[in-house]
């Protein structure tokens, strides 16, 4: 890893990828965060694949001047830490929600996670990238988008994703949206 970015706007998908190309998402990042977990940890090589999945802003600084600044910025390190603990609390969550619960309320909890990382209504979608983000074929993605859809709550259209109803969609969504957005509101620095 040659830099480590924090992101003030947009969002970042944290990709788990298998040897067939398959992919699917571990976290997503937005100005909560930053990317280069890796780097903060001490190591030089990344264990997951970051994308840009709604195009933002974000300051970028190189690996070896961030490893160089961590120890002497006492209050960095403990913010970066806790969004560290921040993080593995989302990708245990999420490993549970893609396990146990199912795809109309994954895409909803994964929508609203999406959303407030965005902090937008709209935001750019395909049918694909939420089939990857979800671990699912995309004719699934298809049926839940259009529950959704059809009951008012989100608007899709040619890549193009609009939340309209949050309150709905997080009724719809299972219970692991309000955990991670508990555990956020501890944790966060």
């Amino acid at each position: 890893m040659r830099h480590v970015f924090f992101p003030t706007s947009g969002l970042v998908s944290l990709l788990t990828v298998m040897q067939d190309g398959d992919s699917i998402e571990l976290a997503t990042i937005g100005r909560e965060g930053f990317t280069g977990l890796s780097v903060f940890f001490g190591a030089d090589v990344a264990t997951s694949r970051g994308i840009v999945q709604v195009p933002g802003e974000a300051f970028r600084i190189s690996a070896e001047r961030f490893r160089h600044h961590i120890p002497r910025c006492p209050g960095l390190q403990s913010a970066l830490a806790a969004f560290a603990e921040m993080l593995f609390a989302l990708v245990a969550q999420t490993t549970a929600c893609n396990q146990l619960h199912p795809v109309s309320q994954r895409l909803a909890r994964w929508l609203l996670l999406t959303h407030d990382r965005a902090e937008q209504d709209d935001f750019p979608m395909t049918q694909e990238f939420l089939s990857q983000m979800l671990g699912v074929h995309r004719p699934t993605v298809s049926v839940a988008a259009a529950a959704l859809q059809n009951t008012g709550i989100i608007q899709y259209r040619h890549g193009k994703m609009r939340v309209l109803d949050r309150p709905a969609l997080e009724a719809t969504a299972c219970e692991c949206y309000a955990t991670i957005q508990r555990q956020s509101d501890r944790l966060a620095p």
